[in-house]
C-alpha cells in the first residue's frame, strides 16, 4: 500500500501555504499541514484566518494540484485559553477542508487542561475538525501516558493523540505503550529521524525538534516498530526541519528527499 504522505509546514516553514502545497505535490505528497498559529510570539506562522487573499491563493493551489490540507497547527492550551478566540481559526480550517488540529498542552493543572481540551474538541467538531493532542517532553503533557489521561478524561469523539516519532523516543515512551491507545484516537502521525543520543537539556530537545531533525532511516530512532504499530491508512506527516541543510539545498529537493526516505522506511517496515 502506498503510504499517505503529508508535508508538515515545519519542514519548509519559510514557504507560504500556496508554495507548501505546490512543493508537496511535486514530491508526490497527498496533503499538507499548515501552521496558521506561531509556536511563540514573533515566530513564523501564516495566519490565513487574517489574510483572505492568501487563503484564496492557497485554495487555488489545492484545486490545481489535488493536494489536500490534512492538519492545522499549532494550538496551545494554556490556563488563560478562551475557546471563543479560535473561531477565525476554525473558519479558516473549514474553508480549507482541513481535518485535524495539532494541540499542545501548556497547563500544569491536568484537570483544567482536560476540561479545556474537551471544550476545544467540542468547538472544533462543529467545523469538521479533530483535536489531536501531541505529547512533547517540555510541555505539560510530556509523554504518552499523560496524553492518554487527558484524551480519555475529555471523552470527546473527535479527540485524539498525535504520535511524533521524535517525541515518542525523547519522552521515554515506548512503542509497546501504543497498544493502550484506541485506534480511533490515531488520526495521523509524524515521521522523522534523529540522533540516537537524547539531548540532556530542554534547549537541546527544542533545537532538535524545531530546527535539526534527520530524514527517516538516516538517524538512530527505531522507526520500524513504530511504523508497524500505526494504522496503515492514516496520513504520515513528514515533519523534518533541517535548517543547516536548507542553506545549501532548496525546499523542493529537501521535500523530495524526505518523501523518498519515508517511503523506503515504511515499505521496509511493512514488508
Amino acid at each position: 500500500m502506498e503510504p499517505f504522505l503529508s508535508l508538515a509546514h515545519l519542514t519548509v516553514l519559510d514557504l507560504p501555504p500556496p508554495a507548501v502545497v505546490r512543493v508537496a505535490a511535486e514530491a508526490g505528497c497527498r496533503a499538507v499541514g499548515l501552521r496558521l498559529l506561531p509556536v511563540a510570539p514573533g515566530a513564523a506562522g501564516w495566519p490565513l484566518q487574517d489574510d483572505p487573499a492568501l487563503l484564496r491563493e492557497t485554495r487555488a493551489a489545492m484545486a490545481a494540484t489535488g493536494v489536500a490540507v490534512a492538519d492545522l497547527e499549532i494550538v496551545m492550551l494554556r490556563p488563560e485559553t478562551r475557546i471563543a478566540d479560535f473561531l477565525p481559526f476554525f473558519e479558516a480550517g473549514a474553508a480549507l477542508d482541513a481535518k485535524h488540529v495539532l494541540v499542545a498542552g501548556y497547563d500544569p493543572d491536568e484537570a483544567r487542561l482536560t476540561a479545556t481540551f474537551a471544550a476545544f474538541c467540542e468547538a472544533a467538531a462543529g467545523f469538521g475538525l479533530t483535536g489531536d493532542l501531541e505529547f512533547m517532553p517540555w510541555t505539560d503533557t510530556p509523554d504518552l501516558a499523560a496524553a492518554i489521561r487527558v484524551v480519555r478524561g475529555a471523552a470527546q469523539p473527535n479527540g485524539g493523540i498525535l504520535v511524533d516519532a521524535l517525541h515518542l523516543d525523547r519522552s521515554l515512551s515506548r512503542v509497546e505503550d501504543l497498544a493502550a491507545v484506541p485506534p480511533a484516537w490515531l488520526h495521523y502521525w509524524q515521521l522523522c529521524d534523529a540522533p540516537a543520543e537524547r539531548p540532556a537539556t530542554t534547549e537541546g530537545l527544542l533545537h532538535t525538534a524545531r530546527a535539526e531533525r534527520l530524514f527517516p532511516g538516516e538517524g538512530g530512532l527505531d522507526l520500524p516498530p513504530l511504523v508497524r504499530a500505526m494504522p496503515p491508512g492514516i496520513p504520515v506527516s513528514l515533519e523534518i526541519p533541517t535548517l543547516d541543510l536548507a542553506r545549501t539545498m532548496g525546499p523542493e529537493a529537501r521535500v523530495r528527499r524526505a518523501a523518498t526516505a519515508a517511503r523506503r522506511v515504511i515499505a521496509a517496515a511493512r514488508a
